[in-house]
């Protein structure tokens, strides 16, 4: 995040949101064209089966209940959409089919060369080519072909696929999902056919001196050619589809390449016969080709909405009259929201009648609140940001007292906000969670401080040890670990000298601390159920301090102890804050360690200045603003409103 507050006249343009299924969609409209909408109080759920629109209920009950034009039912559920309920099945069972058919393919080959065709070229010419191999051998050629084969041995595919498939899911921003099932879907998918084979086939192997054990599955077909078909030459087609670096089509050669060396090496060691080694081919490559057409994205048999899904999803919400809908913009951080996610959004916004949203995206030098101010200028009624906690803060921030609700969709590492609230955490079920709930008035925090003007923040803002940890963590750390790298990072941040700093609440006398770091709170809680500020409630029209002061291994399990206690005590209940009911007088310390300068001091406030004697690392809402000597934080109740469903009031 920029400190800075991004300009208001930054606009963006929206993408198009009438866009569904394999070929685009049919877009704008849906039934008989109207844009009448469903209750937003009552969500609905369409559930597409094959490409003709014909629907049943989620109970199974053939759509008896109300329908739209195109039989779409209306059952009770929320969340749902065609992109999130159909395509997975369609896609397996195609796997399935084909992969039976392969097999026989396969299977019936090997029958005719060990039957009808085994005295006909080139099957008969087979053994003198394995006995040439096994004459021209060299110490030399022994060891490379024992690397070679061990490329296709049971351990090294499983463990390289296994390293791979998490590679695709933990390093880059976004998890690569659909790759790392096409590759260990492949790589299974041709150990299965291999076994259907080799119980269908039996075929001695090659009668040569044999530099291996000789397992007690059949010769045909290889199953260490097959392997390493399936897991390199799926690497291959990764890094051809995925990788713009120009090194690409030379690494991809080179995967290319290993399945062929092992199937050589397989030959030279007298383990197979040629054929049983083309068959370890075809049997790869075929189960990569099945599996790449129905799950990698721009294939026909890719797991998604039928055609006419956007159709389906309109006519349901047609089916209930209610009042016009509101004028939507949709606020996507792109760096942590794949095309995949923004489709299923734009199928759950369908469905609830909203139609043709404009999706805008953020940037690096705007993260949210300029395209806030565009969207609110054409006239936006409400806003659905997707995003992490960043992202939600620049937007928060600007439609800080404009009245106009927001609807959080958590996309990021921390989403602070989201949590503390038990909103859901998928964003699709965030959505219809939001579009379907009632607006309640959050309050926002109000910050300011040398080096950066004011901005309002959600969740935390703070300085010394929490902004340590969030400036040592990198991007790359947060998408291979999640928020555990911020523990990695908060452990270097203790070899940091205590900060001295004075405290001034609601304009009382100033408190002199030492503190390892300060928190200024409007929520309470953050990951993994951590609280460190227990009592803080973003509702109450008031700001929580906490000043940590730990000394030592001791120290910190006191601190433990003592935010142990407040929230098993149920911190931020009724009777669980003693608030400042006197103009201008300090609010009462919160269930602070006995004495001053015990590990943990909380207190509640209004307006808060905080001094620090050096300059200190500070952040907001997770994101540094850089070092400074000053804090200044007020409270603006109500002045954020969320679209909250009924049960979370």
């Amino acid at each position: 995040m920029r400190s800075n507050v991004p300009a208001g006249d930054t606009s963006a343009t929206g993408e198009a949101a009438a866009r569904a299924g394999g070929n685009g969609g049919a877009a704008g409209t849906g039934g008989n064209g109207r844009s009448v909408a469903a209750d937003s109080s009552t969500p609905l759920i369409t559930t597409a089966t094959g490409s003709g629109g014909r629907s049943t209920d989620a109970t199974g009950n053939g759509g008896t209940g109300r329908s739209g034009r195109r039989g779409a039912p209306v059952p009770p559920h929320p969340g749902h959409s065609p992109a999130l309920s159909t395509g997975i099945p369609r896609a397996a069972a195609r796997i399935g089919a084909f992969a039976v058919c392969q097999a026989a393919v396969i299977a019936g080959f090997g029958l005719l060369i060990t039957g009808p065709a085994r005295e006909l070229w080139p099957m008969t010419a087979e053994d003198a080519a394995v006995e040439a191999l096994e004459n021209a051998r060299t110490t030399t050629l022994d060891t490379a072909s024992t690397i070679a084969s061990a490329l296709g041995d049971t351990a090294t595919v499983v463990g390289l696929t296994l390293l791979a498939c998490l590679a695709l899911v933990l390093v880059p921003r976004l998890p690569r999902w659909r790759e790392a099932v096409f590759l260990a879907v492949g790589v299974s998918l041709q150990s299965m056919i291999f076994v259907l084979i080799t119980a269908s086939v039996d075929r001695t192997r090659p009668d040569v001196e044999r530099m291996d054990d000789s397992p007690p599955t059949s010769s045909y077909t290889s199953g260490h050619t097959g392997a390493a078909t399936a897991l390199y030459a799926g690497l291959a087609v990764l890094v051809l589809s995925r990788v713009r670096a120009p090194w690409r089509k030379p690494l991809a050669a080179l995967l290319l390449l290993l399945p062929l060396l092992v199937g050589l090496a397989r030959l030279y060691r007298g383990m197979h016969h040629p054929t049983d080694v083309a068959g370890g081919l075809a049997n790869g490559a075929l189960s990569l080709l099945v599996v790449g057409r129905a799950v990698l994205p721009g294939h026909s048999w890719v797991g998604r909405p039928p055609a006419d899904a956007l159709d389906i999803a309109v006519a349901a919400a047609e089916e209930r009259p209610a009042p016009a809908r509101k004028q939507v913009t949709v606020i996507v951080n792109p760096t942590v929201t794949d095309e995949a996610t923004r489709e299923q959004l734009r199928l759950v916004l369908a469905q609830h009648g909203y139609r043709d949203t404009p999706f805008v995206a953020t940037t690096a030098e705007d993260t949210g609140g300029g395209q806030t101010a565009e969207a609110l200028r054409a006239g936006a009624e409400l806003i659905v940001v997707c995003g992490g906690d960043g992202t939600v803060r620049a937007v928060a921030d600007g439609l800080a007292g404009t009245g106009v609700p927001l609807v959080l969709v958590p996309s990021g590492t921390g989403n602070l906000l989201a949590r503390h609230l038990h909103l859901p955490l998928g964003p699709a079920e965030a959505l219809a969670a939001g579009l379907t709930g009632k607006p309640r008035a959050l309050d926002l925090g109000r910050i300011e401080g040398d080096g950066f003007p004011a901005v309002h923040f959600t969740a935390m803002a703070g300085a010394g040890l929490d902004a340590t940890m969030l400036e040592e963590t990198s991007d790359r750390a947060k998408s291979v670990l999640g928020w555990p790298a911020y523990v990695l990072a908060g452990a270097k941040g203790l070899r940091t000298p205590r900060m001295r700093l004075t405290v001034r609440l609601d304009g009382g006398p100033e408190l002199r601390r030492t503190a390892r770091m300060v928190l200024l709170a409007n929520i309470g809680t953050v990951q993994a159920g951590a609280a460190p500020v227990p009592a803080a409630k973003p509702d109450d029209g008031l700001l929580d301090l906490a000043v940590f002061d730990p000394q030592g291994a001791g120290g910190w399990l006191r601190a433990a102890g003592v935010l142990l206690r407040a929230k098993r005590r149920g911190a931020g209940g009724p009777d669980a804050r003693r608030r400042d009911t006197g103009g201008g007088r300090t609010p009462a310390p919160l269930r602070s360690a006995p004495g001053v300068g015990g590990p943990v001091e909380f207190h509640t406030f209004r307006r808060a200045e905080l001094a620090f004697a050096r300059p200190q690392p500070r952040e907001i809402d997770g994101d540094p603003v850089g070092p400074g000597l000053r804090l200044t934080a007020e409270v603006r109740p109500g002045a954020l409103t969320v679209m909250l469903p009924a049960r979370k009031r």
